[in-house]
């Protein structure tokens, strides 16, 4: 025997949610509804067969004619039926058939051939529907969805149009009929006119869609008007199935269109390879064409005789590489990716390969591009080796120009200047200096004895290469070489000369370097020395200024000695005017070793004679200054370390006052202003701190060593103080507006001030939201978290976390207020109205006075409800507008 329970639980493609034999029982409406559309389900294929059935639990008793619809709607054979009358042939035959539908997949539980014999409705009804899930209902996919959800989300895409049809599933969403005739007009628009269609007439809704169904359709009517509309909840297995049959009605024509559509994409896929085949021979054709042309063009290797024209034709060729070549490679490359793209297309489209014409095949293109690079690369290294032979022959006959023209420039003149006897009436530094300057010479001529040799092995190439004007070099050549020869004969004549004459005046050469080596160092002193005294200096402290008196008084204590370094260099140089005297010895020329003369120490010596009494004169001038400096700095400081701890000291005061306050309102506020009053008379010490902080400035003093305080500090602390003692009254004035708008007593306050104070932790006057939740909870609140954040968006609004002294009294008080709501405003402007909805303009007119009416229409909306009459005005909305969006 097969499990009933299978069926409506283990069917792998379904899952019911209401099975309606769960516990065998069944609904008497549901059941007769499932009688008839089951009924006339299986007709619809028995009569394939030209049979139907009438009783469905007494007609398949016998199991020929439930064999026979298993064979119609599946289309295959089943076994051969036993033909005997007996129980056992028919229990046999009902088996084969239970047999074949566990086969396709479906695991029939509590459903036994036995019950089907003895006609049990329950169970055949049971075997129908599994059936009807089998055939008609699980190959249905739509959207990656099958079955009874493929079929409901196919309702709801075709319905989907269809503003007053909302399908969402199988029983109520189908009773008004208008689901029914949108699928109907949606794929046969001209069998219904959806447009008369009513939502409240579903009796016409329903019968309209099963006559047209069954008159132009070919489905059977499968369900009663009157049963769908009657019952509350209409059978969903028989509205499935009646559905299904809509779905596998209208398949046809949905193949018809898939069939259609795929045609046309073949056509478009056919006449797009077409196009492509097309368009690759007339690119092939082209781009051949090109390589044609080109290839004889870079063959050509007939040479230039100019380096112009060669460079012309080198230029052809960048030309054709940079603006030609490039675009006629990207046709190729567009070329074989349009070739590799049509034969993708035509494998995967079925279709044969592209086969181009004779010559035009991608490898052939391949070929005449690989002549034209190989044509190509030969063009450019013969354009380069000609390029560059023309280019040396060029560069050597400019090099040896640039050469020879360099050497002839270094020649002219070094005859005569070694023929010269200038040694002869030559001082000793003279002929010193004519001796290094000689040696140099000979190092000079030695180093370009490497140039001379370099113009010889550069006349000799460009003969070997042929240079056309060979002659003129050869001969410039000759002159440099013989010109050479003579140098060198002439340099060592006159090298010998200095050096005998060089003997003869060493002594008096001693005695100018020793001049030179005291002289200079000694001139460097003096220049050091006024440099030093007639340098600038700036300085901000007696310290710094002491500091360089002190440095100067030791510089002038060097001075005497410094002075017998002079007269010793003086008597050097007078010792070298005897010996010139004495030995006649020709002295035209001037110290070879130093530019310093006698004269010129003697001058620098007077001058730092002179700079010596300034330098003090300015020092003690300076020195003066600082000292007034010093005297205004700890005048400034005496008062700032005086006013700033005031400052402080009366800032705190005022914060234990905000904090301790005694008394009635009224008394702080008198205590507050007298204190602040009392402020306000210091005001003259800060304005005498200003001008002597002015006199600092104007004196240039940037820092000030005796206090900490700056005139800046001094601003702000008294700013501030100013500040806080404005705020403070401010917050008692504001406490004894509240007091009296609420009514709050000097007794509440007090003990609101005590309550803020113990919960202010920090001593702040500021209670933070921590301690202010604390404070709630010991005073009977019961608090969760929303109630607090509510709490807290009251009391701090701009939600810094921090709860002042008049938020906690305006939240304390706020039960015993005495405040006008918007209920009571708009109760208030009903009485003036007369009971009325809405107010009208003479009526504000003449119970408000004019500016206060005028701004009431002003600001009023227009009334809009159903009793609204013209020139009527919204008082209900202008009421709440006054007080937010809700009255705390």
């Amino acid at each position: 025997m097969h499990n009933m329970d299978e069926y409506d639980g283990e069917i792998d493609y379904m899952h019911q949610e209401d099975d309606w034999d769960r516990d065998l029982l069944l609904d008497p409406a549901w059941e007769k509804q499932q009688r008839k559309t089951f009924t006339a389900w299986c007709n619809s294929h028995l009569r394939k067969a030209g049979t139907q059935i009438e009783n469905i639990e007494e007609d398949f008793r016998d199991g020929l004619k439930l064999m026979l619809l298993l064979e119609v709607i599946s289309g295959e054979r089943l076994a051969k039926p036993e033909r005997g009358k007996m129980r056992v042939h028919k229990i046999s035959n009902v088996n084969k058939a239970l047999d074949f539908i566990t086969g396709k997949g479906v695991k029939l539980v509590s459903i036994g051939a036995e019950e089907i014999v003895d006609g049990n409705a329950k169970m055949t009804l049971g075997m129908i529907w599994t059936i009807i899930l089998r055939f008609a209902i699980q190959d249905i996919s739509v959207e990656e969805t099958s079955a009874k959800e493929g079929l409901l989300l196919w309702c709801q895409r075709k319905t989907a149009p269809y503003k007053n049809v909302n399908i969402q599933n199988f029983h109520i969403s189908w009773k008004d009929g208008l689901g029914f005739c949108a699928l109907i007009h949606r794929h046969r628009p001209e069998l219904i006119d959806y447009g008369k269609l009513r939502k409240d007439d579903p009796m016409t809704n329903l019968n309209t869609a099963f006559d047209v169904a069954e008159k132009y359709l070919d489905i059977p009517k499968m369900l009663d008007a009157e049963d769908i509309i009657s019952t509350l909840r209409p059978d969903e297995k028989a509205v499935m199935t009646y559905v299904s049959c809509y779905y596998h009605a209208f398949s046809g024509k949905q193949k018809a269109e898939t069939a259609a559509n795929r045609i046309c994409k073949v056509l478009a896929v056919n006449q797009e390879n077409e196009q492509l085949m097309e368009d690759y021979e007339k690119l092939a054709t082209d781009l051949l064409e090109w390589i044609r042309r080109t290839i004889p063009w870079l063959e050509n290797r007939l040479p230039e005789n100019t380096m112009q024209a060669m460079q012309q034709k080198l230029e052809d060729f960048r030309d054709y590489r940079r603006l030609h070549k490039p675009p006629k490679v990207q046709e190729k490359c567009q070329l074989e990716i349009n070739f590799n793209t049509l034969q993708t297309k035509l494998r995967l489209s079925n279709r044969p390969a592209f086969m181009p014409s004779e010559g035009k095949m991608v490898s052939d293109i391949n070929n005449a591009w690989g002549n034209l690079e190989g044509a190509e690369k030969g063009y450019e290294e013969w354009l380069l080796n000609e390029i560059r032979r023309l280019e040396r022959l060029d560069h050597l006959a400019e090099k040896f120009r640039q050469k020879a023209a360099i050497h002839e420039a270094w020649t002219a003149g070094k005859e005569d200047m070694l023929q010269k006897h200038d040694f002869e009436t030559a001082s000793l530094s003279e002929i010193k200096a004519l001796l290094k300057k000689h040696e140099a010479f000979e190092s000079d001529l030695a180093a370009h004895q490497d140039r001379v040799e370099q113009i010889a092995a550069i006349a000799q190439e460009l003969n070997e290469l042929d240079y056309y004007d060979s002659p003129s070099v050869n001969a410039r050549c000759q002159r440099i070489c013989d010109q050479w020869d003579a140098l060198g004969a002439l340099t060592q004549k006159r090298s010998e000369a200095l050096q005998r004459t060089e003997k003869l005046l060493e002594t008096i050469d001693q005695l100018y370097l020793e001049f030179a080596k005291r002289a200079a160092p000694f001139n460097n002193w003096m220049e050091g020395a006024m440099e030093d005294l007639q340098d600038t200096f700036i300085v901000h402290t007696i310290e710094e200024i002491q500091g360089l008196s002190t440095a100067h008084e030791q510089f002038k204590a060097t001075l005497p000695e410094a002075d017998k370094e002079r007269q010793a260099i003086l008597g050097i140089h007078n010792e070298i005017a005897k010996i010139v005297q004495t030995y006649h010895v020709n002295m035209a020329g001037t110290n070879p070793y130093t530019t310093i003369n006698p004269q010129e120490i003697n001058a620098k010596w007077d001058k730092v004679r002179q700079l010596v009494p300034q330098r003090d004169q300015a020092l003690i001038e300076e020195h003066a200054r600082q000292q007034n400096n010093e005297r205004l700095r700890r005048q400034f400081a005496n008062q700032a370390n005086v006013i700033g701890p005031w400052i402080q000291n009366k800032m705190e005061e005022i914060g234990r006052i905000s904090i301790e306050m005694h008394g009635t309102l009224e008394d702080q506020l008198t205590h507050l202003r007298q204190y602040e009053k009392s402020i306000i008379n210091y005001k003259p010490k800060i304005d005498q701190l200003e001008g002597d902080h002015q006199l600092i400035q104007e004196a240039l003093i940037f820092d000030n060593k005796h206090t900490n305080y700056t005139m800046e500090h001094i601003r702000v602390g008294w700013e501030q103080l100013l500040t806080t003692i404005a705020r403070t009254i401010n917050e008692i004035e504001n406490q004894v507006l509240t007091r009296d708008a609420k009514g709050i007593s000097q007794e509440q306050l007090n003990e609101y001030r005590a309550s803020f104070n113990h919960f202010d932790k920090k001593r702040s006057g500021i209670m933070e939201a921590e301690d202010f939740k604390t404070c709630l909870i010991s005073v009977g609140y019961n608090l969760g978290e929303n109630e607090f954040s509510r709490i807290m968006s009251i009391v701090d609004p701009n939600r810094m976390g921090i709860v002042t002294f008049q938020a906690f009294i305006d939240f304390m008080s706020r039960e015993t207020a005495d405040t006008d709501t918007a209920d009571q405003v708009m109760a208030s402007f009903k009485v003036l109205a007369g009971d009325k909805n809405y107010i009208l303009a003479d009526e504000l007119r003449r119970e408000l006075p004019p500016d206060q009416a005028e701004y009431c229409m002003a600001r009023m909306a227009p009334y809009t409800g159903p009793d609204a009459v013209p020139g009527a005005l919204d008082y209900m909305s202008f009421s709440t507008a006054l007080y937010g969006e809700s009255d705390l």
